[in-house]
């Protein structure tokens, strides 16, 4: 089974549901989630199913409010793309919005790498 573009737009709309069971299931056992942000070259670094699945919960602590919009997905082969232009608020009414994309590994029909980028830009101002 291999992944599609439509398997790619499922798991956009299960981050921007926040649901993590959802997002999960689209994972291999021995994922590896590369965040934007973190004291790391690669931002910061979460391997295995557990490290990851908090991974992906911190960015909604972070962004309640969290949402990834207007997605465009491509996959070829094991590797996928999918660009989105990302919005959240802080808990201090600082805002977020900043295009990004994710650069994605598949193995056996699953994400075994998430590789998340993003454009670096100051908070907006709370509103």
């Amino acid at each position: 089974m291999n992944v599609t573009v439509a398997n790619l737009q499922a798991f956009a709309a299960a981050w921007n549901s926040h649901d993590i069971e959802s997002l999960m299931s689209f994972m291999t056992d021995d994922c590896v989630f590369e965040a934007s942000a973190g004291p790391d070259v690669c931002g910061s670094s979460h391997i295995g199913r557990e490290a990851v699945q908090r991974g992906f919960s911190d960015v909604w602590k972070t962004f309640p409010d969290a949402q990834w919009l207007n997605p465009h997905h491509f996959v070829c082969g094991d590797r996928g793309v999918s660009e989105w232009t990302f919005t959240g608020t802080r808990a201090d009414g600082s805002r977020v919005e900043v295009n990004g994309c994710d650069v994605f590994t598949f193995r056996e029909g699953k994400i075994a790498v998430k590789n998340s980028y993003r454009k670096n830009r100051p908070p907006l101002p709370a509103t």
